[in-house]
């Protein structure tokens, strides 16, 4: 990789999700701050602000790719990630801190364009491979993001995201030096002429595509509700702090980064894409099943370690093969469109999964409101959904056992091959 442009995508990736982090352990600052003085229901929607630009932005940005290439669109949307954080560093007021995550929210968007970029730059073959790069860059952005976010407020509340904006231009600077063009002005011309947008729609409604992304959907949705209650899970049965619950979402980013960094490659060629997806998602469904039962007197923290070490291989079993199949699920001129819809399904979870999560946990915030019968809900919930997605992947494996196949017919015919 150190001499591949997707060295460059992953440090894309890696400070995208490395901003996203930094904002989580600054918000106690926003609600007790009387310059702010921000509810609950505030941070909530300045939370989901985020991922609802992200949900209405993505296809957006990636169809621009097909049609514009991928560098110029990186290269813009990092520039406007930097601007996000310049405004949240700069903010006073509270529609400040609502303009930068909006606008952090919009070219965030741009991990769609790093997907399609490594469709276009990897065979169909090693398409999940090329994909756990991006994962691993996620795993490593969710775990040092809250660190380094914690660290530099130490200078103040605004070093963080001036660091971050930092971060941003250098990046941008590396898109524009660095990083080459995938879709040169001939093949864009080209694109732009043999495929009418009624007929790439059409191919974005392609069956085999929409199966995947509502697989997807579910998928990140029951994930969603995981990550909504832990921290609460773990108050009230181990009496756990933010320190302790830090450490142990680090521990699943860590795995992911070893599985989704270096082992995916060799496990998509050894089982192949649509069992890992089936055995992904069986994995979630039984560690979120168990997870309710666990605690200081049923297992201890060796049980709540081995259930979190089951749910990270299953998240990163799922996450890049999901993924790659929603790239070969279209022809190669629509990889920017497919990959934004599948981000866009993505972040559309990220705003159900903690609205149901939050309604079954029944806490209102407070671990004493808590009480094992609303674990139990909350959690099988989220197995329940999980379970749906499995039903439908294995649906998927006995009517569509082609997938990979047709996609490299699709490359060849789009070719003129």
């Amino acid at each position: 990789m150190r001499r591949s442009p997707l060295l460059v995508i992953f440090v894309t990736v890696f400070i995208n999700l490395i901003g996203f982090g930094i904002f989580i352990p600054l918000l106690p600052f926003y609600a007790r701050s009387p310059q702010f003085n921000a509810s609950p229901r505030t941070i909530g929607l300045l939370f989901a602000s985020y991922s609802i630009m992200q949900f209405l932005f993505s296809p957006l940005l990636g169809r621009l790719s097909d049609r514009y290439g991928r560098r110029p669109l990186l290269f813009l949307s990092m520039v406007g990630t930097g601007i996000s954080f310049l405004i949240l560093g700069a903010a006073t007021t509270v529609w400040m801190l609502f303009a930068g995550r909006i606008l952090d929210g919009i070219t965030g968007g741009n991990i769609s364009i790093a997907q399609a970029y490594v469709a276009d730059v990897t065979r169909p073959e090693e398409r999940a491979k090329g994909m756990g790069i991006i994962g691993a860059a996620f795993g490593l952005g969710f775990t040092f993001g809250p660190l380094i976010g914690g660290f530099l407020s130490r200078w103040g509340i605004s070093v963080p995201f001036f660091f971050a904006a930092g971060l941003s231009f250098v990046n941008a600077a590396l898109i524009y030096f660095l990083l080459p063009e995938t879709i040169g002005p001939e093949a864009r011309l080209k694109h732009r002429e043999a495929v009418s947008w009624k007929e790439r729609y059409r191919q974005l409604a392609e069956p085999r595509l929409i199966f995947v992304l509502f697989i997807y959907f579910l998928f990140i949705v029951a994930f969603s509700i995981m990550t909504t209650v832990f921290a609460l899970y773990t108050m009230y049965r181990f009496g756990y702090d933010a320190q302790a619950n830090g450490y142990l979402l680090a521990f699943i980013g860590v795995i992911a980064i070893i599985i989704q960094g270096g082992l995916i490659g060799r496990l998509t060629k050894l089982f192949g894409e649509l069992r890992l997806i089936i055995l992904g998602l069986l994995l979630l469904a039984l560690s979120l099943l168990a997870m309710p039962f666990i605690g200081p007197v049923v297992g201890g923290i060796l049980a709540l370690l081995a259930v979190l070490a089951v749910i990270a291989i299953g998240n990163s079993f799922a996450t890049p093969t999901l993924t790659s199949l929603a790239s070969k699920s279209v022809s190669v001129e629509n990889q920017g469109g497919a990959l934004g819809l599948t981000q866009s399904m993505a972040s559309l979870a990220r705003v159900v999964g903690p609205l149901i999560g939050a309604v079954l946990i029944h806490s209102e915030m407070a671990p004493q409101n808590m009480d094992d019968r609303s674990l139990l809900v909350t959690f099988w919930t989220a197995a329940g959904i999980t379970f749906a997605a499995l039903f439908l992947a294995v649906y998927l494996v006995r009517t569509h056992k082609t997938i990979a196949t047709d996609q490299s017919n699709v490359e060849m015919a789009a070719t003129g091959m």
